[in-house]
């Protein structure tokens, strides 16, 4: 096997096919990282929509290396770059082998891994050497195609993973995982935009609609189906039918502007502010905390954002009730908590059940750097969210009763 084709891994079930979606998805930390990097690409072909989207995510101090797919040669590659213009190749460079590279910051697989598990940890192992201290390395596997290859970018996912996305709208679907093998420095956070996330299908250039509330309307849909199947005669399938669309706009995800100002903390989600407050939570840490809690109705938007850019250094839910949010009592309600560290200090996001809201979701792993109002999990049919910042070194800009946009309302400013 030689360099140039180290990432290959081809099983019997041949090659698998990257779309503009998935493309996308694998050079998303690359898109989002604002200062000048260095990228690599092993297994760029001229017609690869991960090469187009690499090319696309380029920033003027960027550079970028590119090593061939087996199916690709180094000159017809080169005449390929030379072919998108002067910006383009000043910032492109091919090389022959992998050999040939040197260490980036992101490092991306542009084939799906195919093989066997024992392929798929050679191709990585060869792979991270030439990722840069807090690197990361994007590949991407096809589960239903070669259950080695994806079975081991699992176990990896769960050892170095700081993200991982399932594309459908890709054939075959593929999983894309993003594997950090050295810490990352907590500062970087604060100089990312946030990520794309394929889980937010997108309607409108302003409306998405997150994969939960497609597979929601999806599934109400399959009972009117059975409904009208069972009892031909019967008017009850309906009910399901038109319950379809007010459940999936139950997980709308607009697009939000996130202000700019490095000293605003934004709101993690839609709402009416419950309560400011100054506590103390020995489990986060001594000293007094300022938390600023958020009542989430079922009309409100689900999705909740970062509200600083900082690290994911700690994850863990807390065992409880399901009482009405909005009362004291929800103090106790089931919650999963976000820790995590910024260039000013430690601050910590709860997403809290409540009478209706049973299901949390969380994507955001430990050792993932978040931007600021990056998308980072949601809470279904509604709840609070909390968010907890170190009392002395933040300012709170709201009270009760206010209305908050999560992602672009600034509910407190850092000292």
């Amino acid at each position: 096997m030689t360099q140039s084709s180290a990432v290959r891994t081809p099983g019997r079930s041949g090659p698998v096919r990257i779309g503009e979606r998935a493309a996308r998805t694998l050079v998303a930390e690359l898109a989002r990282i604002n200062d000048p990097k260095a990228a690599l690409l092993v297994g760029a072909a001229p017609e690869s929509a991960v090469l187009a989207a690499a090319i696309e995510a380029l920033l003027p101090g960027d550079t970028l290396t590119l090593v061939p797919a087996g199916t690709a040669s180094s000159a017809g590659l080169r005449e390929h770059v030379t072919a998108q213009g002067r910006w383009v190749a000043e910032r492109v460079r091919v090389v022959d082998t992998l050999a040939e590279a040197e260490p980036a910051a992101v490092v991306v697989a542009g084939e799906a891994f195919v093989g066997t598990a024992d392929e798929a940890r050679t191709s990585i192992e060869s792979l991270t050497k030439y990722l840069a201290d807090g690197g990361v390395l994007s590949v991407a596997t096809a589960p239903g195609r070669t259950a080695g290859a994806a079975a081991e970018l699992d176990r990896q996912s769960a050892l170095y993973g700081v993200g991982n996305d399932l594309v459908l709208r890709n054939n075959p679907p593929v999983r894309v995982h993003r594997l950090r093998f050295t810490p990352a420095d907590v500062a970087a956070a604060d100089r990312l935009a946030p990520a794309y996330r394929p889980s937010s299908v997108p309607l409108t250039r302003t409306m998405h609609i997150d994969s939960n509330g497609v597979a929601a309307a999806g599934i109400t849909l399959g009972l009117a189906a059975l409904a009208r199947l069972a009892r031909p005669k019967s008017k009850l399938w309906l009910l399901p039918a038109l319950a379809a669309a007010p459940v999936a706009a139950f997980f709308r995800d607009p697009e939000r502007d996130v202000p700019e100002d490095p000293s605003a903390v934004v709101a993690s989600a839609d709402g009416q502010v419950l309560s400011v407050q100054r506590l103390h939570d020995e489990r986060f840490g001594d000293g007094e905390w300022l938390r600023i809690a958020v009542f989430l109705s079922v009309l409100d938007v689900h999705v909740n954002r970062s509200p600083v850019a900082g690290k994911v250094v700690d994850y863990f839910v807390a065992d409880g009730g399901f009482v009405n949010a909005m009362k004291p009592d929800a103090e106790h309600n089931v919650a999963a908590y976000t820790v995590l560290d910024t260039t000013r200090g430690t601050v910590v996001v709860a997403q809290r059940t409540g009478l209706i809201a049973r299901r949390i979701v969380q994507r955001a792993p430990v050792g993932t750097l978040l931007a600021r109002g990056e998308r980072f999990g949601l809470i279904r049919f509604g709840s609070r969210t909390d968010v907890y910042l170190p009392a002395e070194a933040a300012e709170p800009l709201v009270g009760p009763g206010d209305k908050v946009v999560g992602g672009s309302t600034i509910i407190a400013r850092w000292r």
